[in-house]
């Protein structure tokens, strides 16, 4: 049979509060226009992100009760350490409290102002902690990757050519690492493919520097690998997730993705030297190096789900469900980036809203519609998150893309309330030059999707 079943049963539900549009309305305004600032029982479907949000199974929660919450060497650590170096294959295994931990971290521990750290394209947080050093976080996708109609299948891949010529420039002594973020989520959820990490690789060896993944989605990745990449579609995913690794001298993760933690990271590498400085820190900030800011039951959760995650039945599901979101938005004729990604399905702003101008923060502006009339929370990746403003012409420098992430929970949501989503998108498209723009009231200097806030400009209407 072709069609796609979720591959578990449902044994716990929890209660969602319907809310009205005029509820809404106020709630948003409220919220000064940022979803990050609403609160969580009033959104119906909640797609800011899959961080942390998903469902652990029984057999997690069956973990949980056995957590030995000792501070120094509980043997939940051991059984935390044993399932990620099964996998990661890597000779240190540092756990953190969540993935932005480790990025601070490896940051504080290796960067230093001159350096810089190209990557295919660096997260937010990732961003952050690197240029919170004084570096700076270089991203070098391909061409390819700010047309969202290309249907390359590994659109998340890193320019080797750029790759070559920036270490070339710059000098080997400037580059402390390549960072490669797979899926690529910055980029639209996009994978990269094993040929791609080859090919950093070799460009790394040549110039003996270390190449790091940030592995939130590796599993996803891998699965990509399996169904698009030649030579690969007969192995199995965890096996091509650890040929991944095996490329790498070292990873970093949010454990809260792809291994179904409500809580947690991780630092996997190679380097005695780069261990002892983590751990050294870690001791400061997260506790001691067996628990890295963890309970002894997360570790057990996280250990679980590093295994679960590469069950193939669930992959095969995972990846189709996202699709058939992203494809039945598209035959509405919605536009988006495709190929689809797998954690998520990113709305093209600009495209949807093309009244407003990027002053006006389309895709700002569309994910607060989308809120106000469907009760949607999502996630803009684009003006927002990624717009600079020159400190001395007050001019505005807006990303390649600016996209509304609908980022999916795993094992959460049905495929009604999906079509629900479907819906009310297409309906908010239908209306969509009613969609007043946004500006900003206030706004940090750092991260400041976070914690901005805006305003509505009702007559803001721009024909491009």
């Amino acid at each position: 049979m072709k069609r796609i079943i979720e591959p578990f049963r449902i044994k716990v539900v929890e209660p969602i509060r319907m809310t009205t549009l005029e509820e809404r309305r106020e709630y948003i305004r409220e919220a000064d226009y940022n979803p990050f600032r609403l609160k969580a029982e009033d959104v119906l479907i909640d797609l800011l992100t899959d961080s942390g949000t998903s469902a652990m199974s029984s057999t997690q929660w069956a973990g949980i009760m056995q957590g030995d919450e000792s501070y120094a060497g509980a043997r939940s650590y051991y059984r935390f350490k044993e399932s990620v170096s099964d996998l990661f294959g890597h000779k240190h295994i540092i756990p953190t409290h969540q993935g932005r931990a480790a990025e601070r971290l490896i940051a504080m521990a290796v960067l230093q102002p001159d350096h810089v750290v190209p990557g295919n394209t660096h997260f937010d947080t990732t961003r952050a902690n690197i240029e919170g050093t004084g570096a700076t976080a270089l991203d070098l996708p391909l061409p390819e990757a700010s047309d969202p109609e290309n249907l390359h299948p590994f659109k998340g891949n890193i320019d080797l050519a750029r790759l070559e010529k920036l270490i070339d420039d710059v000098g080997r002594e400037r580059v402390p690492f390549v960072l490669i973020t797979v899926t690529n989520n910055s980029g639209g959820g996009q994978p990269v493919s094993m040929a791609n990490i080859r090919g950093a690789r070799e460009i790394c060896d040549r110039h003996d520097i270390p190449l790091l993944l940030d592995a939130a989605r590796f599993a996803e990745n891998a699965w990509f690998i399996k169904k698009r990449e030649k030579g690969y579609e007969h192995r199995w995913a965890e096996v091509i997730a650890r040929e991944m690794f095996e490329l790498s001298d070292g990873a970093m993760m949010s454990m809260k993705k792809d291994a179904f933690g409500n809580m947690g990271g991780l630092i996997s590498i190679n380097s005695d030297e780069w261990a002892d400085k983590i751990r050294n820190l870690l001791i400061l900030t997260e506790g001691f190096p067996t628990y890295g800011g963890l309970a002894g039951r997360d570790l057990e959760a996280l250990a679980i789900g590093l295994r679960e995650i590469l069950e193939e039945d669930y992959l095969a599901y995972r990846i189709a469900s996202t699709a058939y979101v992203g494809e039945h938005l598209a035959e509405l004729g919605v536009p988006l980036l495709k190929p689809i990604g797998g954690h998520a399905v990113y709305l093209d702003g600009r495209r949807f809203c093309d009244h407003l101008t990027d002053e006006l923060l389309p895709s700002w502006s569309l994910s607060c519609a989308l809120y106000e009339h469907a009760g949607i929370r999502s996630c803009e990746i684009g003006n927002v998150m990624f717009g600079t403003q020159d400190p001395e012409t007050g001019d505005w420098h807006w990303p390649q893309l600016d996209l509304v992430r609908l980022a999916i929970p795993r094992r959460v949501y049905t495929k009604s309330q999906m079509d629900y989503v479907v819906e009310g998108i297409h309906e908010v498209f239908q209306q969509r030059t009613s969609v007043p723009g946004m500006r900003f009231t206030h706004r940090p200097d750092v991260l400041p999707h976070f914690t901005s806030r805006f305003e509505p400009v009702e007559q803001a209407v721009h024909t491009k």
